[in-house]
Protein backbone atom coordinates (compact mmCIF):
# COMPACT_ATOMS: atom_id res chain seq x y z
CA UNK A 1 0.00 0.00 0.00
CA UNK A 2 1.43 3.46 -1.28
CA UNK A 3 -0.98 5.76 0.60
CA UNK A 4 -2.47 6.40 3.65
CA UNK A 5 -4.91 4.94 5.13
CA UNK A 6 -5.84 6.57 7.99
CA UNK A 7 -9.17 9.21 7.40
CA UNK A 8 -10.46 11.95 9.88
CA UNK A 9 -13.65 10.56 12.17
CA UNK A 10 -15.24 13.62 10.00
CA UNK A 11 -14.09 12.78 6.44
CA UNK A 12 -16.07 11.63 3.58
CA UNK A 13 -14.06 8.33 3.45
CA UNK A 14 -16.58 6.30 5.03
CA UNK A 15 -19.34 7.13 2.33
CA UNK A 16 -20.96 4.42 -0.14
CA UNK A 17 -19.64 3.26 -2.75
CA UNK A 18 -21.81 4.47 -5.30
CA UNK A 19 -21.35 8.11 -3.24
CA UNK A 20 -18.13 8.24 -2.82
CA UNK A 21 -17.88 7.61 -6.78
CA UNK A 22 -20.34 10.58 -7.58
CA UNK A 23 -18.54 12.60 -5.30
CA UNK A 24 -15.33 11.92 -7.60
CA UNK A 25 -17.37 13.10 -11.02
CA UNK A 26 -17.93 16.04 -9.20
CA UNK A 27 -14.26 16.68 -7.83
CA UNK A 28 -13.12 15.78 -11.70
CA UNK A 29 -15.84 18.46 -13.24
CA UNK A 30 -14.49 21.03 -10.92
CA UNK A 31 -11.31 20.56 -11.89
CA UNK A 32 -11.79 20.26 -15.76
CA UNK A 33 -13.35 23.72 -15.64
CA UNK A 34 -10.61 25.17 -14.04
CA UNK A 35 -7.98 23.70 -16.22
CA UNK A 36 -10.29 23.92 -19.68
CA UNK A 37 -10.24 27.86 -18.77
CA UNK A 38 -6.13 27.88 -19.02
CA UNK A 39 -5.92 26.69 -22.79
CA UNK A 40 -9.10 28.48 -23.56
CA UNK A 41 -8.42 31.56 -22.79
CA UNK A 42 -5.09 31.54 -24.85
CA UNK A 43 -6.94 30.37 -28.06
CA UNK A 44 -9.27 33.13 -27.38
CA UNK A 45 -6.77 36.13 -26.92
CA UNK A 46 -6.25 37.48 -30.47
CA UNK A 47 -10.59 38.13 -30.94
CA UNK A 48 -10.04 39.78 -27.06
CA UNK A 49 -7.57 41.96 -28.40
CA UNK A 50 -9.36 43.04 -31.28
CA UNK A 51 -12.57 44.09 -29.16
CA UNK A 52 -11.23 45.61 -26.19
CA UNK A 53 -8.09 47.59 -27.55
CA UNK A 54 -5.57 45.75 -25.93
CA UNK A 55 -1.78 46.52 -26.95
CA UNK A 56 0.31 43.53 -27.06
CA UNK A 57 1.90 44.20 -23.66
CA UNK A 58 -1.33 44.60 -21.57
CA UNK A 59 -2.96 41.73 -23.33
CA UNK A 60 -0.33 39.30 -21.33
CA UNK A 61 -2.46 40.31 -18.51
CA UNK A 62 -5.55 38.60 -19.06
CA UNK A 63 -2.91 35.51 -18.50
CA UNK A 64 -0.80 36.69 -15.56
CA UNK A 65 -3.50 38.19 -13.60
CA UNK A 66 -4.73 34.73 -13.14
CA UNK A 67 -1.46 32.89 -13.35
CA UNK A 68 -0.67 35.22 -10.03
CA UNK A 69 -3.52 34.69 -8.10
CA UNK A 70 -3.72 31.18 -8.73
CA UNK A 71 0.04 30.39 -8.62
CA UNK A 72 0.58 32.30 -5.06
CA UNK A 73 -3.17 31.10 -3.29
CA UNK A 74 -2.74 27.69 -3.84
CA UNK A 75 -0.75 26.51 -0.43
CA UNK A 76 -2.63 28.55 1.54
CA UNK A 77 -5.54 27.33 -0.05
CA UNK A 78 -4.50 23.86 0.45
CA UNK A 79 -3.49 24.70 4.00
CA UNK A 80 -7.05 26.66 4.32
CA UNK A 81 -8.87 23.36 3.75
CA UNK A 82 -7.41 21.28 6.34
CA UNK A 83 -8.33 24.26 9.34
CA UNK A 84 -11.67 25.18 7.51
CA UNK A 85 -13.30 21.75 6.20
CA UNK A 86 -12.31 21.00 2.41
CA UNK A 87 -15.25 20.87 0.96
CA UNK A 88 -16.34 24.23 2.38
CA UNK A 89 -13.34 25.65 0.96
CA UNK A 90 -13.86 23.64 -2.37
CA UNK A 91 -17.32 24.96 -3.18
CA UNK A 92 -16.69 28.96 -2.21
CA UNK A 93 -13.96 28.06 -4.82
CA UNK A 94 -16.29 27.01 -7.37
CA UNK A 95 -18.77 29.98 -6.45
CA UNK A 96 -15.87 32.59 -6.39
CA UNK A 97 -14.71 30.95 -10.00
CA UNK A 98 -18.34 31.30 -11.12
CA UNK A 99 -19.27 34.77 -10.21
CA UNK A 100 -15.59 35.84 -11.84
CA UNK A 101 -16.45 34.02 -15.27
CA UNK A 102 -19.69 35.69 -15.78
CA UNK A 103 -18.24 38.96 -14.72
CA UNK A 104 -15.50 37.91 -17.52
CA UNK A 105 -17.99 36.99 -20.07
CA UNK A 106 -19.78 40.80 -19.55
CA UNK A 107 -16.40 42.56 -19.88
CA UNK A 108 -16.09 45.46 -22.13
CA UNK A 109 -13.05 47.50 -20.90
CA UNK A 110 -9.18 46.52 -20.08
CA UNK A 111 -9.23 46.63 -16.47
CA UNK A 112 -12.68 44.71 -15.71
CA UNK A 113 -11.44 41.87 -17.79
CA UNK A 114 -8.24 41.79 -15.83
CA UNK A 115 -9.45 42.30 -12.67
CA UNK A 116 -12.45 39.52 -13.32
CA UNK A 117 -9.63 37.14 -14.26
CA UNK A 118 -7.57 37.82 -10.83
CA UNK A 119 -10.70 37.02 -9.17
CA UNK A 120 -11.13 33.68 -11.61
CA UNK A 121 -7.62 32.96 -10.06
CA UNK A 122 -8.51 33.33 -6.84
CA UNK A 123 -11.34 30.60 -7.14
CA UNK A 124 -9.65 28.27 -9.22
CA UNK A 125 -6.90 28.03 -6.52
CA UNK A 126 -9.95 27.64 -3.90
CA UNK A 127 -11.43 24.73 -5.90
CA UNK A 128 -8.30 22.86 -7.17
CA UNK A 129 -5.88 23.26 -4.10
CA UNK A 130 -8.08 20.65 -2.42
CA UNK A 131 -9.57 18.10 -4.65
CA UNK A 132 -6.20 15.53 -4.60
CA UNK A 133 -6.92 15.60 -0.49
CA UNK A 134 -9.86 14.63 -0.66
CA UNK A 135 -9.65 11.93 -3.18
CA UNK A 136 -7.14 10.08 -0.51
CA UNK A 137 -9.80 10.27 1.98
CA UNK A 138 -12.39 9.18 0.15
CA UNK A 139 -10.56 6.19 -1.23
CA UNK A 140 -8.70 4.92 1.52
CA UNK A 141 -8.00 1.39 -0.13
CA UNK A 142 -5.09 1.24 -2.90
CA UNK A 143 -6.85 -0.17 -5.67
CA UNK A 144 -9.61 2.64 -5.73
CA UNK A 145 -7.35 5.19 -4.69
CA UNK A 146 -5.22 4.26 -7.67
CA UNK A 147 -7.96 4.29 -10.13
CA UNK A 148 -9.48 7.59 -8.49
CA UNK A 149 -6.24 9.22 -8.92
CA UNK A 150 -5.74 8.26 -12.36
CA UNK A 151 -9.08 9.93 -13.35
CA UNK A 152 -8.13 12.93 -11.60
CA UNK A 153 -5.20 13.01 -13.21
CA UNK A 154 -6.30 12.73 -16.81
CA UNK A 155 -8.65 15.97 -16.25
CA UNK A 156 -5.51 17.85 -14.45
CA UNK A 157 -3.27 16.63 -17.16
CA UNK A 158 -5.02 15.95 -20.87
CA UNK A 159 -7.94 18.72 -20.17
CA UNK A 160 -5.80 21.06 -21.26
CA UNK A 161 -6.01 20.10 -24.88
CA UNK A 162 -9.30 19.60 -25.07
CA UNK A 163 -9.74 23.68 -24.43
CA UNK A 164 -8.25 24.21 -27.08
CA UNK A 165 -10.43 22.41 -29.21
CA UNK A 166 -13.18 23.95 -27.30
CA UNK A 167 -11.64 27.67 -27.19
CA UNK A 168 -11.07 27.07 -31.24
CA UNK A 169 -14.61 26.44 -31.62
CA UNK A 170 -16.46 28.64 -29.09
CA UNK A 171 -14.48 31.61 -30.40
CA UNK A 172 -14.88 31.00 -34.08
CA UNK A 173 -18.64 30.32 -33.65
CA UNK A 174 -19.94 32.64 -31.46
CA UNK A 175 -17.73 35.23 -29.84
CA UNK A 176 -15.07 35.16 -27.02
CA UNK A 177 -17.56 35.92 -24.35
CA UNK A 178 -18.96 32.78 -24.37
CA UNK A 179 -15.30 31.11 -23.07
CA UNK A 180 -16.44 32.20 -20.26
CA UNK A 181 -19.94 32.23 -20.34
CA UNK A 182 -20.43 28.19 -20.45
CA UNK A 183 -18.91 28.01 -16.96
CA UNK A 184 -22.04 29.16 -15.41
CA UNK A 185 -23.83 26.48 -15.62
CA UNK A 186 -20.98 24.33 -15.47
CA UNK A 187 -20.35 25.37 -11.85
CA UNK A 188 -23.80 25.98 -10.77
CA UNK A 189 -24.33 22.52 -11.77
CA UNK A 190 -20.92 21.67 -10.01
CA UNK A 191 -21.56 23.28 -6.49
CA UNK A 192 -25.06 21.43 -6.67
CA UNK A 193 -23.78 18.60 -7.02
CA UNK A 194 -20.91 19.15 -4.32
CA UNK A 195 -23.46 19.91 -1.62
CA UNK A 196 -25.33 16.92 -2.83
CA UNK A 197 -22.90 13.64 -2.85
CA UNK A 198 -19.51 15.21 -1.39
CA UNK A 199 -19.92 14.68 2.61
CA UNK A 200 -19.50 17.65 4.89
CA UNK A 201 -16.35 17.27 6.76
CA UNK A 202 -15.09 19.28 9.78
CA UNK A 203 -11.73 21.01 9.86
CA UNK A 204 -9.05 21.22 12.16
CA UNK A 205 -10.39 24.73 12.90
CA UNK A 206 -8.06 28.14 12.87
CA UNK A 207 -6.64 28.04 16.29
CA UNK A 208 -4.73 25.01 14.98
CA UNK A 209 -3.59 26.89 12.39
CA UNK A 210 -3.96 30.88 12.74
CA UNK A 211 -0.66 32.20 10.95
CA UNK A 212 -1.26 34.96 9.61
CA UNK A 213 2.61 36.26 9.48
CA UNK A 214 3.25 33.02 7.58
CA UNK A 215 0.12 33.11 5.22
CA UNK A 216 0.84 36.67 4.12
CA UNK A 217 4.67 35.89 3.37
CA UNK A 218 3.94 32.74 1.59
CA UNK A 219 0.97 34.47 -0.47
CA UNK A 220 3.49 37.24 -0.89
CA UNK A 221 6.53 35.11 -2.05
CA UNK A 222 4.24 33.25 -4.57
CA UNK A 223 2.50 36.09 -6.09
CA UNK A 224 6.14 38.39 -6.42
CA UNK A 225 7.56 34.79 -7.45
CA UNK A 226 5.00 34.48 -10.25
CA UNK A 227 5.23 38.17 -11.87
CA UNK A 228 8.82 37.39 -12.06
CA UNK A 229 8.48 35.03 -14.09
CA UNK A 230 5.36 36.08 -16.34
CA UNK A 231 6.56 39.49 -16.43
CA UNK A 232 10.16 41.15 -16.68
CA UNK A 233 11.75 37.81 -16.99
CA UNK A 234 9.71 37.00 -19.73
CA UNK A 235 9.84 40.25 -21.40
CA UNK A 236 13.26 41.46 -20.39
CA UNK A 237 15.23 38.65 -19.38
CA UNK A 238 16.63 37.13 -16.52
CA UNK A 239 20.04 39.34 -15.49
CA UNK A 240 18.12 42.61 -16.06
CA UNK A 241 17.80 44.51 -12.85
CA UNK A 242 14.23 44.60 -12.36
CA UNK A 243 14.16 40.61 -12.54
CA UNK A 244 16.87 40.50 -10.21
CA UNK A 245 15.53 42.49 -7.66
CA UNK A 246 11.94 40.86 -7.64
CA UNK A 247 14.07 37.70 -7.85
CA UNK A 248 15.69 38.66 -4.51
CA UNK A 249 12.62 40.02 -2.83
CA UNK A 250 10.92 36.57 -3.88
CA UNK A 251 13.90 34.32 -1.80
CA UNK A 252 13.88 37.32 1.13
CA UNK A 253 10.30 36.53 1.49
CA UNK A 254 10.59 32.69 1.33
CA UNK A 255 13.68 33.12 3.80
CA UNK A 256 10.88 34.78 6.03
CA UNK A 257 8.92 32.13 5.75
CA UNK A 258 11.17 29.79 6.75
CA UNK A 259 12.09 31.10 9.72
CA UNK A 260 8.45 31.95 10.47
CA UNK A 261 6.97 28.33 10.48
CA UNK A 262 9.94 26.77 12.15
CA UNK A 263 9.19 28.79 15.29
CA UNK A 264 5.65 29.57 15.04
CA UNK A 265 3.46 27.62 17.88
CA UNK A 266 0.89 27.14 15.00
CA UNK A 267 2.73 27.35 11.61
CA UNK A 268 0.39 27.35 8.46
CA UNK A 269 2.71 24.99 7.14
CA UNK A 270 4.24 22.81 9.41
CA UNK A 271 8.18 21.79 8.04
CA UNK A 272 7.74 18.28 9.43
CA UNK A 273 5.93 17.46 5.96
CA UNK A 274 9.21 18.15 4.05
CA UNK A 275 10.91 15.11 6.16
CA UNK A 276 9.34 12.54 3.79
CA UNK A 277 11.62 11.84 0.88
CA UNK A 278 8.63 10.59 -1.38
CA UNK A 279 6.63 13.90 -0.90
CA UNK A 280 9.90 16.10 -1.74
CA UNK A 281 10.63 14.19 -4.07
CA UNK A 282 7.56 14.07 -5.62
CA UNK A 283 6.82 17.96 -5.69
CA UNK A 284 10.51 18.16 -7.40
CA UNK A 285 9.61 15.84 -10.24
CA UNK A 286 5.71 17.78 -10.53
CA UNK A 287 8.15 21.02 -11.42
CA UNK A 288 10.48 19.88 -13.23
CA UNK A 289 8.10 17.66 -15.49
CA UNK A 290 5.98 20.47 -15.63
CA UNK A 291 8.20 23.19 -16.72
CA UNK A 292 9.04 20.36 -19.80
CA UNK A 293 5.48 19.81 -20.90
CA UNK A 294 3.40 22.65 -20.52
CA UNK A 295 6.06 24.90 -22.27
CA UNK A 296 6.27 22.05 -25.13
CA UNK A 297 2.21 22.35 -25.30
CA UNK A 298 2.93 26.09 -25.78
CA UNK A 299 6.01 26.04 -27.91
CA UNK A 300 4.37 22.68 -29.79
CA UNK A 301 0.89 24.90 -30.75
CA UNK A 302 3.63 27.31 -31.89
CA UNK A 303 5.05 25.50 -34.27
CA UNK A 304 1.85 24.03 -36.02
CA UNK A 305 0.40 27.69 -36.05
CA UNK A 306 3.56 29.65 -37.21
CA UNK A 307 5.03 26.85 -39.32
CA UNK A 308 2.86 24.15 -40.77
CA UNK A 309 0.23 27.15 -40.60
CA UNK A 310 -2.90 25.61 -38.67
CA UNK A 311 -5.56 27.95 -37.25
CA UNK A 312 -6.83 27.32 -33.66
CA UNK A 313 -9.33 24.60 -34.37
CA UNK A 314 -6.75 22.79 -36.22
CA UNK A 315 -4.10 22.80 -33.50
CA UNK A 316 -7.28 21.91 -31.19
CA UNK A 317 -7.86 18.39 -33.78
CA UNK A 318 -4.16 18.07 -33.48
CA UNK A 319 -3.89 17.59 -30.14
CA UNK A 320 -6.53 15.17 -29.20
CA UNK A 321 -4.28 12.17 -29.89
CA UNK A 322 -2.31 12.89 -26.72
CA UNK A 323 -5.79 13.31 -24.86
CA UNK A 324 -7.00 9.98 -25.95
CA UNK A 325 -3.69 8.13 -25.23
CA UNK A 326 -3.76 9.69 -21.67
CA UNK A 327 -7.30 9.21 -20.74
CA UNK A 328 -7.28 5.52 -21.89
CA UNK A 329 -4.19 4.86 -19.96
CA UNK A 330 -4.88 7.43 -16.68
CA UNK A 331 -8.59 5.47 -16.71
CA UNK A 332 -8.33 2.04 -17.78
CA UNK A 333 -4.89 1.00 -17.19
CA UNK A 334 -3.00 3.09 -14.91
CA UNK A 335 -4.61 1.21 -11.84
CA UNK A 336 -3.65 -1.74 -13.11
CA UNK A 337 0.17 -0.74 -13.45
CA UNK A 338 0.51 0.75 -10.14
CA UNK A 339 -0.88 -2.58 -8.12
CA UNK A 340 1.00 -4.26 -9.95
CA UNK A 341 4.41 -2.53 -10.65
CA UNK A 342 4.07 0.06 -7.92
CA UNK A 343 3.99 3.77 -8.33
CA UNK A 344 7.76 3.91 -9.08
CA UNK A 345 8.47 2.07 -11.52
CA UNK A 346 5.86 3.52 -13.86
CA UNK A 347 6.85 7.05 -13.17
CA UNK A 348 10.32 6.03 -14.29
CA UNK A 349 8.26 4.45 -17.59
CA UNK A 350 6.25 7.24 -18.11
CA UNK A 351 8.56 10.00 -17.73
CA UNK A 352 11.16 8.18 -19.85
CA UNK A 353 8.59 8.33 -22.86
CA UNK A 354 8.09 12.12 -22.52
CA UNK A 355 12.20 12.69 -22.78
CA UNK A 356 11.96 10.60 -25.83
CA UNK A 357 8.63 12.15 -27.49
CA UNK A 358 10.33 15.54 -26.51
CA UNK A 359 14.08 14.70 -28.37
CA UNK A 360 11.70 12.94 -31.68
CA UNK A 361 10.17 16.32 -31.57
CA UNK A 362 13.81 18.49 -32.15
CA UNK A 363 13.37 16.68 -35.59
CA UNK A 364 10.10 18.16 -36.98
CA UNK A 365 11.37 20.30 -39.94
CA UNK A 366 10.11 23.28 -41.86
CA UNK A 367 7.92 21.38 -44.18
CA UNK A 368 6.84 18.80 -41.53
CA UNK A 369 4.18 16.25 -41.74
CA UNK A 370 1.66 15.79 -39.12
CA UNK A 371 1.40 11.97 -39.22
CA UNK A 372 5.44 11.69 -39.34
CA UNK A 373 6.84 14.57 -37.31
CA UNK A 374 4.00 15.44 -34.54
CA UNK A 375 1.59 12.86 -34.07
CA UNK A 376 4.51 9.82 -32.74
CA UNK A 377 5.57 12.94 -30.55
CA UNK A 378 1.86 13.35 -29.01
CA UNK A 379 1.73 9.69 -28.99
CA UNK A 380 4.65 9.53 -26.95
CA UNK A 381 3.30 12.46 -24.85
CA UNK A 382 0.62 11.05 -23.89
CA UNK A 383 1.36 7.44 -23.07
CA UNK A 384 4.26 9.26 -21.23
CA UNK A 385 1.82 11.30 -18.73
CA UNK A 386 -0.85 8.60 -18.84
CA UNK A 387 1.50 6.45 -17.06
CA UNK A 388 3.42 8.55 -15.13
CA UNK A 389 1.00 11.19 -13.48
CA UNK A 390 -1.40 8.99 -11.95
CA UNK A 391 1.94 7.52 -10.33
CA UNK A 392 3.31 10.65 -9.23
CA UNK A 393 -0.14 11.95 -8.02
CA UNK A 394 -0.27 9.06 -6.13
CA UNK A 395 3.31 9.45 -4.57
CA UNK A 396 3.13 12.81 -3.83
CA UNK A 397 -0.07 11.86 -1.30
CA UNK A 398 1.54 9.32 0.21
CA UNK A 399 2.67 8.68 4.21
CA UNK A 400 1.19 12.14 4.00
CA UNK A 401 -1.51 12.51 7.63
CA UNK A 402 -4.84 12.93 7.20
CA UNK A 403 -4.80 16.81 8.81
CA UNK A 404 -2.13 17.61 6.28
CA UNK A 405 -4.10 16.58 3.22
CA UNK A 406 -5.19 19.79 2.10
CA UNK A 407 -1.47 21.09 2.31
CA UNK A 408 0.25 18.57 0.65
CA UNK A 409 -2.75 18.37 -2.24
CA UNK A 410 -1.37 22.34 -2.39
CA UNK A 411 1.70 21.77 -2.21
CA UNK A 412 1.71 19.55 -5.14
CA UNK A 413 -0.12 22.23 -7.28
CA UNK A 414 2.01 25.07 -6.22
CA UNK A 415 5.14 23.24 -7.35
CA UNK A 416 3.08 22.50 -10.91
CA UNK A 417 2.08 25.95 -11.22
CA UNK A 418 5.28 27.31 -10.67
CA UNK A 419 7.38 25.23 -12.29
CA UNK A 420 4.85 25.59 -15.49
CA UNK A 421 5.19 29.27 -15.28
CA UNK A 422 9.02 29.07 -15.10
CA UNK A 423 9.54 26.50 -17.82
CA UNK A 424 7.10 28.67 -20.24
CA UNK A 425 9.51 31.72 -19.15
CA UNK A 426 12.53 29.64 -20.18
CA UNK A 427 11.88 27.54 -22.84
CA UNK A 428 10.33 30.99 -25.14
CA UNK A 429 13.22 32.52 -24.00
CA UNK A 430 15.36 30.21 -25.11
CA UNK A 431 13.57 29.79 -28.25
CA UNK A 432 13.07 33.29 -29.22
CA UNK A 433 16.96 34.01 -28.80
CA UNK A 434 17.65 31.25 -30.50
CA UNK A 435 15.64 32.46 -33.50
CA UNK A 436 16.98 35.97 -33.27
CA UNK A 437 20.58 34.64 -33.30
CA UNK A 438 19.94 32.01 -35.86
CA UNK A 439 21.44 33.26 -40.20
CA UNK A 440 18.74 30.98 -41.84
CA UNK A 441 15.80 31.75 -43.15
CA UNK A 442 12.92 33.66 -41.17
CA UNK A 443 10.89 29.81 -40.94
CA UNK A 444 14.04 27.90 -40.19
CA UNK A 445 15.09 30.54 -37.65
CA UNK A 446 11.80 30.34 -35.99
CA UNK A 447 11.78 25.84 -36.34
CA UNK A 448 15.35 26.39 -35.09
CA UNK A 449 14.84 27.89 -31.96
CA UNK A 450 11.21 25.55 -30.94
CA UNK A 451 13.88 22.79 -31.82
CA UNK A 452 16.77 24.43 -29.15
CA UNK A 453 13.41 24.65 -26.73
CA UNK A 454 12.15 21.04 -27.23
CA UNK A 455 15.46 19.78 -26.20
CA UNK A 456 16.17 21.58 -23.04
CA UNK A 457 12.79 20.34 -22.17
CA UNK A 458 13.98 17.15 -22.75
CA UNK A 459 16.89 17.36 -20.49
CA UNK A 460 14.62 19.17 -17.82
CA UNK A 461 12.31 16.39 -17.77
CA UNK A 462 15.49 14.05 -17.96
CA UNK A 463 16.12 15.40 -14.42
CA UNK A 464 12.59 14.52 -13.33
CA UNK A 465 13.85 10.71 -14.46
CA UNK A 466 16.80 11.02 -11.96
CA UNK A 467 15.02 12.24 -9.08
CA UNK A 468 12.92 9.22 -9.21
CA UNK A 469 15.59 6.82 -9.91
CA UNK A 470 17.42 8.31 -6.78
CA UNK A 471 15.36 10.36 -4.67
CA UNK A 472 12.40 8.04 -4.91
CA UNK A 473 13.81 4.31 -3.59
CA UNK A 474 11.05 2.23 -3.55
CA UNK A 475 10.15 1.21 0.30
CA UNK A 476 7.68 -1.35 1.70
CA UNK A 477 4.78 1.22 1.43
CA UNK A 478 5.89 1.36 -2.38
CA UNK A 479 6.13 -2.28 -3.26
CA UNK A 480 3.80 -3.53 -6.03
CA UNK A 481 2.04 -7.13 -4.30
CA UNK A 482 2.53 -10.08 -6.23
CA UNK A 483 0.01 -10.50 -8.80
CA UNK A 484 -1.60 -13.73 -7.61
CA UNK A 485 -2.00 -12.03 -3.69
CA UNK A 486 -2.91 -8.61 -5.44
CA UNK A 487 -6.71 -9.16 -3.86
CA UNK A 488 -5.86 -10.67 -0.80
CA UNK A 489 -3.27 -7.89 -0.23
CA UNK A 490 -5.96 -5.06 -1.08
CA UNK A 491 -8.34 -6.74 0.73
CA UNK A 492 -6.53 -6.84 3.99
CA UNK A 493 -5.46 -3.00 3.49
Amino acid sequence: MYATTDTLATTPAAQGGRSRWLALYTLCAGMLMIVLDVTVVNVALPAIQDDLGFTSSSLAWVVNAYLIAFGGLLLLAGRLGDLLGRRNVFTAGLIVFTAASVFCGLARSEEVLVIARFLQGVGGALTSAVILGMIVTLFPEPREQAKAIGMFAFVASAGGSIGLLAGGVLTQAISWHWIFFVNLPIGALTTVLAFRFIEKDKGLGLGRGTDVPGAVLITAALMVGVFTIVKPAAELGWTAPRTLLLTGVTLVLLAAFIVREATAANPLVPLRIFRSRTLTGANLIQALSSSGMFGIFFLGSLYLQRVLGYDALEIGLAFLPTTVVMGLLSVKYSEKLVMRFGPRRPLIVGLSLIVVGLALFTQAPVGGNYFIHVLPVLILLGLGGGVCFPALMGLSMADVKPEDAGLASGLIGTMGEVGAALGLAILATLSATRTATSTKSPLEALTDGYHFSFAIAAVIVAASVAIALTVMRPTKQQTAPAPDQDDLLCEAA
